[in-house]
């Protein structure tokens, strides 16, 4: 519990390091996928080996199995929403801005 709690950021709502580490992850997919490769391998080195090992949802997926148990089900519901939206801004994020530097 202690290491749990020396791990959030508060900014006027918690947010885990872990979910932070998926939005940067999201940014950059974003980006790939913006930039079109035409070399799949280097396109899937990428998003599966560099991007997967980067990402935490093992990690996301025990913080809500954590909530679970403690049967905090709104906090289980607005972190799952949370991240899932918020990955997706930053996803669309880094893909819009490809888009203008292109």
């Amino acid at each position: 519990m202690f290491i749990q709690n020396n791990l959030k950021i508060n900014i006027g709502f918690n947010i885990q390091n872990t979910s932070i580490v998926n939005f940067i992850a999201s940014f950059f997919l974003g980006i790939l996928l913006a930039l079109n490769l035409t070399n799949n391998n280097l396109l899937l080195l990428f998003y599966i080996g560099f991007l997967g090992c980067f990402s935490t949802f093992s990690s996301f997926i025990y913080q809500l199995f954590v909530l679970l148990q403690k049967r905090k089900f709104m906090h289980l519901f607005f972190h799952y929403f949370e991240v899932i939206i918020i990955s997706f801004i930053c996803f669309y994020l880094g893909y819009y801005l490809m888009q203008i530097i292109k």
